[in-house]
């Protein structure tokens, strides 16, 4: 069989969880890995150096389709910022469902320290990247140092909340993961109220979808 030549970033990222669902690790040596997908080995080091890069790109590449897909629709760019973190968390967990058996895989056994999980480091800069560009409406301090404080409070804040989130979809079994999709609409709409210095209404009512979902669970 002749070896295949026009191998892309996104072959490598494809096989590489396509074997770690097939035998629960990383592959013995880019050399097997290579010659299983029948490719020149060189390609893989063309785009990564270790099977530790792959696995953060995979998240990277989750992120970078939920943003393709968001801005293929057409009224998207009109939404405030409330909305378009909205899409985004609703788009990028479809892809994490249609990816869910190599996400639950990869994270489960570490979904209660996610924050420390290398995996996510390259998800976690394109995200606070995205977060600092949706033009969220703060206080201005007028003060160039209080100004930075809270944009980088903001944005890890909103990491921290993604993070939550991803840990309640692998916890959830609700059909559809209709619950997931509660949990993002009650938690977005808190954590915006909170900077907006809004009612705590919403606030007190995430509260008590967590309370009853922690009672449920008991």
């Amino acid at each position: 069989m002749a070896i295949k030549k026009n191998i892309k970033k996104n072959d490598i990222i494809s096989w590489f969880m396509d074997y770690i669902l097939n035998h629960n690790k990383y592959p013995n040596s880019v050399y097997s890995f290579a010659k299983q997908n029948n490719f020149e080995e060189a390609k893989f080091y063309e785009y990564f150096g270790t099977f530790e890069a792959v696995e953060k790109e995979v998240f990277k590449v989750f992120f970078d389709n939920t943003i393709s897909l968001l801005n293929k629709s057409e009224n998207f760019d009109d939404f405030d910022a409330r909305n378009k973190l909205l899409s985004f968390y609703y788009t990028f967990f479809e892809i994490l469902t249609a990816n869910r058996s190599y996400v639950v895989h990869v994270l489960n056994d570490h979904k209660n320290k996610l924050k420390s999980l290398g995996s996510l480091n390259e998800l976690k800069k394109s995200f606070s990247e995205y977060i600092e560009n949706l033009d969220i409406q703060t206080i201005d301090f007028k003060e160039d140092k209080l100004e930075k404080i809270q944009q980088r409070s903001i944005k890890e804040s909103a990491w921290f909340q993604l993070l939550v989130t991803m840990k309640f979809w692998i916890d959830d079994t609700s059909s559809s993961f209709e619950k997931t999709d509660i949990f993002i609409e009650k938690s977005v709409k808190a954590s915006f109220d909170l900077i907006d210095t809004t009612p705590l209404k919403s606030i007190i009512d995430f509260g008590k979808f967590l309370f009853k979902e922690k009672i449920h669970n008991n």
